[in-house]
């Protein structure tokens, strides 16, 4: 896949694409529910998101069952992957990414202990 940087920079543009990658960075994959409880955000809109970071090839997606997983591309090319860190780097701290991880964490403890 070719990578446009004014493209990429239009995705990252978006916080709710921001947040979205910043929660999927750390992640070997979550599920949409995972991410509606996180950023607080509808299901149909995160979706349409995640969808536009599928089309940008930053995400891929699996089904398992009745849920969509996604996590961050690991083949993207050197200056993308580099872009995304500096990004990840200039978030780090700031609100609503701070909140976001909070919350995410929770919800995989959660998930963890009903397992």
């Amino acid at each position: 896949m070719e990578y446009e940087p004014t493209d990429l920079f239009a995705v990252l543009a978006d916080t709710t694409r921001l947040r979205l990658l910043m929660a999927l960075r750390d992640s070997s994959s979550l599920c949409v529910c995972h991410l509606v409880d996180a950023l607080q955000e509808p299901q149909p809109k995160l979706s349409k998101h995640l969808g536009v970071l599928r089309e940008m090839g930053l995400v891929s997606d699996e089904r398992r069952a009745q849920w969509v997983h996604y996590s961050l591309r690991a083949d993207l090319p050197d200056w993308v992957t580099a872009v995304l860190a500096a990004a990840f780097e200039g978030c780090r701290g700031q609100f609503p990414f701070t909140d976001d991880a909070q919350k995410l964490k929770a919800r995989l403890n959660a998930c963890r202990d009903a397992a």
